[in-house]
């Protein structure tokens, strides 16, 4: 029933989401809502693409979703999961629609870096107050690190108010360095496209492995669950980095976002399994500290963009070509992310710990080639 019920979803998530890049194409260059290609060293001489392209990812979504209530059944809580994901996804791409209009010098309102730092730590507060916040984590001796044990009780009126407080502070945490992970590997043309796909491909097969071997009805419902909005997911994502990739479509902002928002919520959906997202993520995830870290050493703002720091940037110092890097990143993070799968915790902290220093070692080579 599981194969059955993904393959339906998947097939017509391969169908429509085509369909739905197409007419989100049609609409933006009508629109004359396209890039402006001359403003980027390794673009200048491409002919302008239609601009915000990922907001063809929450459409499908929305497309899609009836799917899930005809073909697949899900316990109320799920359902009431899925409409947090679709009317937060909604919020970003609206809020990610001017910033893209902000980019291409089309918006009379300028979104600075606060703002979006504010916007991210707003979807984690929205997110800690619902189901899909982060209640626990796993303990390194084995077991889990219960996070709802302390909370506050508030009485308004007849309506009585329980706030996980310390979830709440975890969950806006993982979605703030989630956020800013993702985005750090939106330099080179498709890299956080191919990074992100990776990444749910990853997400699908932990899904898999809950569902064989954890037969709690719990358990397997949340594993369906993950795989049939997976099964949505994946085709779209592939689909816009298709287009990406030949610069038919730019994603922009609003596709970064988006992604990044599925990324950290399919974590926490798959159980709590953040140890195992961070191995997938380890690469930009290091590279966030230490983009962070130097920018605050040289009294920088920490939030601001440039094409300096970011490891890819750092990469081409070695003088590799886009391709070279994105296999690089993609051949890392599907190792990492594989491994993540079959390993403990101690295992996943270790196999951090390697990517720390892959990513640092890196690091010191581009700066002494760099000095020479």
């Amino acid at each position: 029933m599981l194969i059955l019920q993904c393959v339906i979803i998947f097939m017509a998530s391969l169908i429509i989401s085509p369909l739905i890049l197409r007419g989100v194409s049609f609409l933006l260059t009508r629109y004359s809502i396209l890039d402006r290609p001359h403003l980027y060293k390794s673009e200048i001489g491409r002919k302008p693409a239609p601009y915000w392209a990922g907001i063809a990812i929450i459409i499908t979504l929305l497309v899609l979703s009836p799917f899930i209530f005809i073909f697949a059944w899900f316990s109320s809580l799920l359902e009431h999961r899925l409409m947090i994901i679709l009317i937060i996804g909604i919020l970003i791409g609206v809020v990610s629609f001017i910033d893209d209009l902000d980019t291409i010098g089309k918006s009379p309102i300028s979104i600075p870096p606060i703002a979006r730092l504010l916007m991210q730590i707003w979807v984690g507060a929205i997110i800690g107050l619902t189901s899909i916040k982060i209640s626990y984590m796993s303990s390194i001796i084995g077991g889990i690190i219960p996070l709802d044990e302390w909370y506050w009780s508030l009485t308004i009126g007849s309506f009585a108010v329980t706030i996980y407080w310390i979830p709440i502070l975890v969950t806006i945490a993982w979605y703030v360095i989630v956020f800013n992970a993702v985005n750090f590997s939106d330099g080179v043309p498709w890299l956080t496209g191919g990074y992100a796909l990776i990444t749910f491909i990853i997400l699908a097969s932990l899904a898999v492995k809950l569902y064989i071997t954890d037969t709690t009805l719990a358990s397997e419902e949340n594993s369906r669950f993950l795989l049939v909005l997976l099964a949505i997911i994946i085709p779209i994502t592939y689909a816009l980095t298709r287009a990406d990739i030949s610069r038919r479509l730019i994603m922009g902002d609003s596709g970064t976002i988006m992604l990044a928002f599925l990324i950290a919520t399919l974590a926490i959906i798959a159980g709590g399994k953040i140890a195992t997202a961070i191995s997938v993520l380890g690469l930009y995830l290091i590279d966030f500290i230490y983009v962070i870290t130097v920018r605050l050493l040289h009294g920088q703002n920490p939030m601001r963009w440039d094409q300096t720091h970011h490891l890819h940037f750092r990469l081409m110092e070695l003088w590799l070509s886009q391709s070279q890097i994105r296999f690089i990143v993609y051949f890392l993070t599907s190792v990492f992310g594989v491994a993540a799968i079959f390993l403990t915790t101690i295992g996943k902290i270790i196999l951090f710990v390697i990517i720390a220093w892959v990513t640092i070692f890196l690091t010191e080579i581009l700066e002494k080639v760099k000095k020479k």
